[in-house]
């Protein structure tokens, strides 16, 4: 009798399709447009500040809890609640920064960003974008983002908006400043010069700042 061999075993599916839409989908929930590259826009689940890497760097430094933040190239981002994009020029104004020329942007409703690659996953190419400080995951709780009253923030432990954006501010300033002392561009700092501690978050850091 002849002998039936069984055809070979089908690959397991990967669910992720070889990118990360699923892990911010169904970790994070949040939405994602198109594939490659994966990207998120702004305006629905957070809005996202820009600023120059070795600025952002020194900002972190100051500031212990922020919400998340990406590094993409020398690109800092860091996500805020939905909505403070269009506080910026206001909130710059009342904090004494408006006329200064600042490379600090924010990204709302309408944009998009390069999804970060999945903290613990493998980069996709060197320079992709990564995440310094990771999102929460969406069953460890409602994520706090960096807010306004009325923009979301919940007070308590929450990031304040305000202290953000003035610490972004002068980071950028200095380093403009810097950049002008010597001639030429501003050195970026590799993430792996930080430390674990200096890029972790603690919530008793920060007191909350006033807005009004």
């Amino acid at each position: 009798m002849a002998l039936t061999v069984p055809s070979p075993r089908a690959a397991l599916t990967d669910e992720r399709n070889g990118d990360c839409a699923w892990w911010y989908e169904h970790e994070l929930g949040w939405p994602t447009e198109g594939t490659a590259p994966v990207q998120l826009p702004t305006g629905l689940r957070f809005d996202v500040l820009e600023l120059p890497a070795a600025a952002g760097y020194a900002a972190l430094r100051r500031l212990r809890h922020t919400g998340p933040v990406a590094l993409t190239g020398r690109t800092m981002g860091v996500l805020v609640a939905a909505g403070s994009a269009d506080e910026l020029p206001g909130l710059l104004d009342w904090l004494e920064w408006g006329g200064v020329s600042l490379a600090l942007t924010a990204i709302g409703t309408g944009g998009r960003i390069i999804a970060p690659t999945p903290p613990g996953w493998a980069p996709r190419s060197p320079g992709a974008a990564a995440w310094l400080r990771p999102p929460e995951l969406r069953h460890e709780g409602k994520p706090e983002l960096p807010a306004l009253a009325g923009l979301g923030s919940r007070g308590g432990g929450a990031p304040d908006l305000v202290r953000l954006v003035d610490a972004v501010a002068t980071e950028c300033h200095r380093a403009r400043l810097a950049h002008a002392r010597k001639g030429r561009t501003t050195t970026v700092q590799p993430a792996a010069e930080l430390s674990a501690k200096e890029l972790s978050t603690d919530r008793s850091a920060v007191q909350p700042l006033a807005f009004s």
